[in-house]
């Protein structure tokens, strides 16, 4: 009977146990990256004029965006090397921790540097932080995704294995339509043993459309009332149909296999 008991117990306990999903090597791993943001970050700071600092801050809304927009502007001419370096350090470390808000510093791409320099500088920084996050993913990734999204994985895992022979398609997919969240394809393919050269192409091709219509929208700040007035039925369409169109190859292949 005390047996028993005593069973029972370490089962209530068991799952207390497992809630944090990494061990101290993962969570150093994870820290060592976090402190080498913090110190680009810190290298930025310092090499900034003395002045009043406190509108930079993440955005989280509109009003934040603008206020952070319109104080960026003045040292976007003199001090050009500095906010580009600041710009992609903090873009980067979003996609690498899977911090929402990206959508914010790309419209602030649109708004300070224009649709060319903007778009190349989004796509730039959103696959750097998507690559790192792939890289994190080898090592703390599997016990993470197995937490937060285990149905997801399963329905990931299933698809990438029906489409092993159109993989590249599958990922251009998945990047320019809603069907999977961007940060859950960073950190799930590397276990899914998706090669980096097709998650890095995909990425790259894939991003494209979506960061042009959002640089474009940042040239027009003031005039968004909410980040649903960035997508109307059209831009969306669009996507959607560049989506489609490249994934018609996978899809040709399953028929004749």
């Amino acid at each position: 009977m005390g047996k028993e008991v005593e069973a029972v117990q370490v089962q209530q306990h068991a799952p207390i146990a497992s809630k944090f999903p990494l061990n101290f090597w993962e969570s150093m791993v994870a820290s060592t990256v976090l402190l080498g943001f913090g110190l680009g970050l810190a290298g930025v700071y310092l090499t900034l004029p003395d002045s009043d600092y406190s509108f930079l801050k993440l955005p989280r809304t509109l009003e934040d965006l603008q206020l952070l927009r319109d104080n960026l502007e003045i040292y976007t001419s003199d001090y050009t090397a500095q906010v580009l370096v600041g710009y992609c350090v903090v873009y980067i470390f979003m996609q690498t921790f899977m911090i929402p808000g990206t959508v914010f510093m790309s419209l602030l791409a649109g708004a300070l540097f224009g649709v060319f320099k903007g778009v190349a500088l989004v796509v730039f920084t959103a696959t750097a932080g998507a690559s790192s996050c792939y890289f994190l993913s080898k090592i703390i990734g599997r016990p993470l995704l197995s937490s937060l999204w285990p149905e997801k994985l399963k329905f990931f895992q299933n698809q990438v294995a029906r489409r092993r022979k159109s993989l590249l398609n599958y990922m251009l997919f998945l990047r320019l339509t809603p069907t999977l969240p961007n940060t859950f394809i960073n950190f799930a393919s590397p276990i899914m043993d998706v090669p980096y050269h097709i998650f890095f192409m995909g990425t790259v091709i894939g991003l494209i459309p979506a960061a042009y219509v959002t640089v474009r929208a940042g040239l027009a700040l003031g005039e968004l009332q909410s980040i649903g007035d960035l997508y109307d039925f059209n831009s969306i369409a669009t996507l959607f149909l560049i989506g489609i169109v490249s994934v018609t190859p996978t899809l040709m292949s399953k028929d004749e296999s």
